[in-house]
């Protein structure tokens, strides 16, 4: 039996939220800035996938309202199994690692939409010594609002982290969004 194709995780941030006076935390819905920035994190990571000739099979999304905003205004959730899991919010890296090993091996590319710090500390702690450099250093730098990791692993997702490569980390914000090729 061969081993499994490498399969592709994204870590998507939420885009910028509003802080609504007396509305807590888990329902604080996008700023309209933050509905710009998740449209443009979409156009990114669609352009990123059409290159690559994949598409997400599976969308694991934080209950709280900004990031539930954020995939409805990416648009990445269009005829894609979505699951919205409460343990996302508040998680961290090993929390969404424990999440990632029970993933089903028929989805080769998921898409995580969640918080800070877990989703840059989850990126960081599987990057292996084969990613990019230039990923790493933006990893190390800042991942704001709207930003996401690309990382591909190899092996069945129980296997994470043996395997990891960070190869893209991008804050679309920060870039004009890519024309396809």
């Amino acid at each position: 039996m061969s081993p499994p194709p490498p399969r592709t995780l994204i870590l998507l941030r939420h885009g910028k939220s509003a802080y609504p006076a007396g509305v807590p935390d888990h329902a604080r819905p996008l700023a309209d800035r933050g509905r710009r920035q998740a449209a443009l994190a979409g156009e990114h990571i669609r352009t990123l996938l059409h290159r690559g000739e994949a598409a997400i099979d599976l969308v694991l999304c934080s209950t709280a309202e900004r990031t539930r905003q954020t995939l409805a205004a990416s648009g990445l959730d269009a005829g894609t199994t979505v699951e919205y899991r409460d343990e996302i919010y508040g998680a961290e890296s090993d929390e969404l690692l424990d999440l990632i090993a029970t993933l089903p091996e028929t989805a080769a590319t998921v898409l995580v939409v969640g918080h800070f710090p877990g989703l840059p500390d989850l990126a960081e702690d599987l990057a292996g010594p084969d990613s990019d450099r230039p990923a790493l250093a933006a990893l190390a730098r800042k991942f704001p609002t709207s930003a996401f990791a690309v990382l591909t692993v190899d092996g069945p997702w129980s296997g994470v982290p043996a395997g990891g490569r960070l190869i893209a980390v991008t804050i679309p914000r920060d870039h004009p969004a890519p024309q396809e090729s």
